[in-house]
């Protein structure tokens, strides 16, 4: 009885799946049909869900970053409402996230943009799930972006963005009374620490999945100007200033 009820919804989702790959295909080449804003929802959803990662029994981590890549003539039809379509696209991420209790390292954001090489009609997903990193004040600036006023501040980037390092120790992990905080399911809540000195040092905290620099685990390590850190998927680069 439980294998007739399943039935019919795992049809309907097969339907949907090879519809999906028609409008998106041969279709969109054989009849040069545009890019409609709900194709571009239901490839988002189709995107959450294939990338969905189980970190553990309370946590399926999905993507937060999306990235639209679109045939100049579709992008040129929809960049007239691009903001507001980007915003009801990350929206809808955000909300279908939440109904289905997945969790997002960090705030969802959809980015559309041109790609030369594809017809209209035809789009392509890209995805990532980016964690989110925040650090303490701790008396002086240290808010996202402090650090790019003075270049002679010891500092980390992620993704652009500058976390300075205004204590002789920073530590840095999942935890609340972290230096620099980064809610990354393979980060332990006290992970690694920074010791600024000559050189700075970097030191593992016993994290459960480990600290890696250019690709090695390690237990302590001297860093140099542009090393890069790795805390679970998050990479973060060291800038001596």
């Amino acid at each position: 009885m439980d294998n007739e009820a399943e039935a019919p919804v795992g049809l309907l989702e097969r339907f949907e799946d090879s519809l999906d790959r028609l409008v998106n295909g041969a279709f969109a080449r054989a009849f040069k049909a545009e890019v409609q804003p709900v194709e571009i929802a239901s490839a988002l959803q189709r995107e959450v869900n294939d990338r969905a990662a189980v970190i553990d029994r309370e946590r399926t981590v999905i993507p937060n970053v999306f990235h639209v890549e679109l045939s100049e003539h579709d992008y040129r039809r929809l960049a007239v409402f691009k903001d507001a379509l980007q915003t009801e696209l990350a929206t809808l991420v955000r909300d279908y996230g939440g109904e289905q209790r997945y969790t997002l390292l960090g705030p969802v954001s959809v980015d559309l943009a041109q790609d030369d090489e594809l017809e209209t009609g035809i789009f392509r997903v890209r995805s990532e799930a980016r964690a989110e990193v925040s650090s303490q004040p701790h008396g002086r600036p240290g808010e996202p972006g402090a650090a790019a006023t003075d270049l002679r501040q010891p500092r980390l980037e992620v993704g652009g963005i500058a976390y300075p390092l205004v204590r002789a120790i920073t530590r840095l992990g999942r935890g609340s009374d972290t230096d620099i905080r980064i809610e990354d399911p393979g980060a332990s809540r006290n992970h690694c620490e920074i010791v600024i000195g000559q050189p700075a040092l970097l030191r593992d905290l016993g994290s459960t999945n480990g600290t890696f620099v250019n690709g090695g685990r390690i237990t302590q390590v001297d860093l140099a100007d542009g090393t890069a850190i790795t805390i679970g998927t998050t990479q973060l680069v060291f800038r001596s200033g």
